[in-house]
């Protein structure tokens, strides 16, 4: 990993790490609760997937996971959400 900000040493995560970042452009990097404040999380913490994102009335619909996923996620998105992949 590295930063935009030359001060911050680079990195190499661990196998099975993954490096999650907040999406609220609204936040200073001090500001969000993320890896950049509890660092890297292990795979075997993440317990679920985002499968539709809605960003504005006009920009939103479903996240392109692996095809499996996809698979998985389809009666949910079409019977819960009514939305059609």
């Amino acid at each position: 990993m590295v930063s935009k900000d030359e001060k911050d040493e680079p990195f190499v995560l661990e196998k099975d790490q993954c490096w999650v970042l907040a999406d609220n452009d609204k936040l200073k990097p001090k500001e969000a609760k993320d890896s950049r404040l509890f660092g890297p999380v292990s795979m075997t913490d993440i317990v679920g997937r985002v499968i539709y994102s809605l960003r504005t009335a006009v920009d939103h619909g479903p996240v392109l996971n692996s095809h499996y996923s996809m698979r998985k996620d389809s009666s949910l998105l079409e019977i819960e959400l009514d939305v059609m992949t």
